[in-house]
C-alpha cells in the first residue's frame, strides 16, 4: 500500500510543495505547486517575503490533499535566516535577507572577543558575514529587539506557522554559527560572547522528530503530520544521495555549489579553517564537511543581466554556446565572495579575468564556458582537499539538485576530478525530505544505508565517465 508525504522546499529562487508516494521500496514524486521567491529590496535593504512563502505552501498543501492521502509534511530552507516572534508568537516582521549587506560591523564585533579559529573550533562553522550570528548581533541593535522573545529557522518558522509547535532542528541550527558540530548541542561561549539569548529558541531537535498535527481547519481532510526533516536543504538533498559506495563526495549544485563528504565527526584543524571548510550537521548523527561555491548563482545572474537588457538569455542556448566556446580559455575562483552580491555579475567576472591577465570573455558563450569551467576546476580542487584534509578517500562523485540536469557542467566536473559522475536526483532536496518523512512514520524501514537504496531504486540518475587526463590550463 502506498503512503504519501508532503515536502515543502523553499530555494533560493522558488518554493515548491511535492508530495512523495512511497511504494514497493521506490519513491515517486509529484509537484503540486511551485512560487517564485527572492530577495525583496527596500530601499537599500533586502527582505524576505515569507508570508508570501507560507501563502504559497498553503495552496500547494491544499493542492496536494486535493488528490493524495497525505499522512504528513516537512519544511526544509536555505540556511541562515529566520524569522522574529513577539511575546504572543506573531512575526515582528519580514525577515531580512541574508544578502543584505548590514553585518559586517558585527563580524569585526565577534573577532574582537574570538578570532576566527576559535569560533571554527568551538563550532566547525567557518566565519561568513550572512551566518545567523552576525544577523542577530545587528537585530540587537534594532528598536524591536526588545519585543524580540523567540528565534525561528525558516523552516522551522514555516513549519511553526502550520502547526504552531516551535522547534529548533539541528541541521538548520547549525547554519547558525552558534552550534557546536562536536556535542550537536548550542555552543554557549560563542553565544555569550556574541551577546545571543539561546533562550530564544526552540529546543533543539534531530531531523525525523515527528512534531505534532498541522493546525486544525487549516488543511481539509484528515489529520497532517508535522515531521522536523533536515531542515537545511543541504542536510535533506544529501540524504538522498543514491550512494551505494561509501567513498563519495557530493555536490548539492543549484544558487550555491556546496562540495564535501560524509564525515563521523567534524574536522576543526587549522588547515581545515585555513582551507575555507565548514562543518555543518547532517542527518542521523553525521557531518557534512563542505565548503560553499557561488555556483550556479553566477549563472543565474548573468540569464538576469542578459534578460533585463534584452538580450539572449534561453539557458538551453547558452550552454549550446558554451559548448562550442574553447575550453579554460578564462577561468575564475568560484568561491571569491566578489560573487556573492546581486548585480553586475558579468561585469565582476570579466573584471577577475582582466586582474589576474586572462583573456576577458566577450561573447555570452564565453561568460557561460568561463562560469562552469571555473565551477568544474573548483568541484576538482574542493575534492582534492577533502582527502587531504582527513576526509574519505573518494571513489565517486554525486551531483545532486537542479544542477545535475547541466550536462556540459556534469562532464567538465567528471573531467576535472577524473572520476566518474553520478548526476542526480534533480529534486534531491524534496526526495531527502520525503525519505526522511517516510522514515520517522515507520513507512521505510532500516538505517541510512537502507534508506539510499530506496532513493538508488527510483531512478532518475545518469552516469558520467571522465574524458582522457585532467584538463589543463593552456597559459
Amino acid at each position: 500500500m502506498a503512503t504519501h508525504h508532503a515536502a515543502v522546499d523553499l530555494g533560493a529562487s522558488n518554493g515548491r510543495v511535492i508530495v512523495g508516494e512511497v511504494a514497493d521500496g521506490r519513491i515517486t514524486l509529484h509537484e503540486t505547486h511551485r512560487f517564485p521567491n527572492g530577495a525583496i529590496p527596500v530601499g537599500d535593504r533586502l527582505y524576505t517575503d515569507t508570508l508570501g512563502l507560507y501563502a504559497g505552501v498553503l495552496e500547494g498543501l491544499r493542492r496536494a490533499v486535493q488528490i493524495y492521502p497525505v499522512s504528513s509534511v516537512g519544511v526544509d530552507s536555505w540556511g541562515v535566516d529566520y524569522g522574529r516572534l513577539d511575546a504572543e508568537g506573531q512575526l515582528l516582521s519580514s525577515p531580512r535577507h541574508y544578502r543584505d549587506e548590514r553585518t559586517a560591523p558585527q563580524v569585526d564585533a565577534l573577532r574582537a572577543k574570538l578570532d576566527d579559529q576559535q569560533v571554527y573550533t568551538a563550532t566547525g562553522i567557518q566565519v561568513a558575514p550572512y551566518n545567523s550570528v552576525y544577523q542577530l548581533m545587528d537585530d540587537r541593535t534594532a528598536v524591536q529587539w526588545p519585543l524580540v522573545k523567540r528565534v525561528l529557522f525558516t523552516p522551522d518558522l514555516i513549519g511553526y506557522l502550520l502547526s504552531g509547535q516551535i522547534g529548533t532542528e539541528v541541521t538548520i541550527a547549525s547554519s547558525s554559527q552558534l552550534l557546536d558540530a562536536s556535542t550537536r548541542q548550542w555552543s554557549e561561549m560563542v553565544a555569550a560572547k556574541a551577546g545571543i539569548p539561546l533562550e530564544l529558541f526552540g529546543p533543539l531537535q534531530e531531523p525525523g522528530t515527528r512534531r505534532g498535527p498541522i493546525r486544525t481547519g487549516l488543511i481539509e481532510g484528515d489529520p497532517i503530520e508535522l515531521v522536523a526533516v533536515g531542515g537545511h536543504d543541504t542536510a535533506s538533498a544529501v540524504a538522498a544521495t543514491p550512494a551505494v559506495d561509501e567513498h563519495f563526495a557530493y555536490i548539492s549544485c543549484g544558487t550555491w555549489s556546496i562540495v564535501g563528504a560524509e564525515l563521523d565527526a567534524p574536522i576543526t584543524s587549522a588547515a581545515a579553517h585555513q582551507a575555507g571548510y565548514t562543518n555543518e550537521l547532517g542527518v542521523y548523527g553525521k557531518v557534512r564537511f563542505n565548503r560553499n561555491l557561488t555556483g550556479l548563482w553566477l549563472l543565474q545572474e548573468c540569464q538576469r543581466e542578459w534578460r533585463e537588457a534584452g538580450e539572449e538569455a534561453d539557458l538551453m542556448t547558452l550552454l549550446h554556446a558554451a559548448e562550442q566556446s574553447p575550453s579554460l580559455r578564462s577561468v575564475v575562483d568560484a568561491g571569491a565572495e566578489v560573487f556573492l552580491a546581486r548585480g553586475g555579475m558579468r561585469e565582476r567576472i570579466i573584471d577577475q579575468c582582466r586582474q589576474t591577465d586572462q583573456p576577458i570573455p566577450e561573447t555570452p558563450g564565453q561568460v557561460v564556458r568561463c562560469v562552469l569551467d571555473s565551477l568544474a576546476l573548483s568541484h576538482a580542487q574542493t575534492i582534492r582537499s577533502i582527502e587531504a584534509l582527513g576526509g574519505p578517500e573518494v571513489r565517486v562523485v554525486h551531483i545532486v539538485g537542479g544542477g545535475s540536469q547541466n550536462e556540459l557542467l556534469c562532464q567538465l566536473t567528471a573531467d576535472a576530478c577524473q572520476l566518474p559522475v553520478v548526476a542526480g536526483p534533480v529534486e534531491a532536496a524534496a526526495l531527502g525530505n520525503v525519505l526522511l518523512q517516510a522514515h520517522a512514520m515507520g513507512d521505510i524501514r532500516g538505517d541510512l544505508t537502507d534508506m539510499r537504496a530506496v532513493v538508488a531504486n527510483s531512478g532518475g540518475v545518469r552516469r558520467y565517465e571522465p574524458h582522457g587526463g585532467a584538463p589543463q590550463r593552456n597559459d
